[in-house]
């Protein structure tokens, strides 16, 4: 048997053409594989720069927050020391006694004007005073006195011409 007898066999060549399947299966199988391997290779640097990227955002993120946090517990510190303070400025006894001393100074310069010498002058003075004191801390007179300090404790005081007139009239004697 010859190898042109072998051919022109019926059964050669289907075991010929089945080969060549075999063949051309195998090959795109191989490419296939080689492609998958390269796209599973390509995934996996997508994945870590993924994780990496995400772990560098959550890190930051932690930082961040923790910042915030501190700032807040500083806040909170600061708002309690502040609301303390104000407290302890509301409660000064300096605040009464200034205000005492506003209504004597009022009562002074309303008594100079009035009567000078007589308690009964003065008595009406400091009452009528108190009772200005106690009208101008309430309502819009204490926004003016809060914008203008000075201007509810200024009084009137006596020219020296009128020191000189009360002075005379005081003194019996002269």
């Amino acid at each position: 048997m010859e190898f042109q007898e072998i051919i022109k066999h019926p059964f050669v060549w289907g075991l010929l053409l089945g080969l060549l399947i075999v063949v051309f299966v195998l090959k795109n199988s191989i490419a296939a594989k080689m492609q998958l391997k390269r796209e599973i290779r390509r995934i996996e640097g997508e994945k870590q720069d993924l994780q990496s990227h995400l772990n560098t955002q959550m890190k930051i993120t932690a930082t961040g927050s923790d910042t915030l946090t501190k700032e807040v517990d500083t806040l909170k510190t600061k708002n309690e020391n502040l609301r303390v303070n104000l407290a302890v400025l509301q409660n000064k006894p300096d605040k009464n006694e200034l205000r005492q001393f506003r209504m004597q100074e009022m009562a002074v310069s309303t008594m100079r004007e009035q009567a000078p010498g007589f308690a009964g002058a003065w008595e009406k003075a400091m009452r009528q005073a108190e009772s200005d004191m106690e009208s101008a801390e309430s309502g819009f007179s204490k926004l003016v006195r809060k914008v203008v300090p000075n201007l509810g404790n200024s009084g009137t005081r006596p020219t020296a011409s009128e020191s000189q007139v009360i002075e005379n009239q005081s003194d019996p004697v002269s």
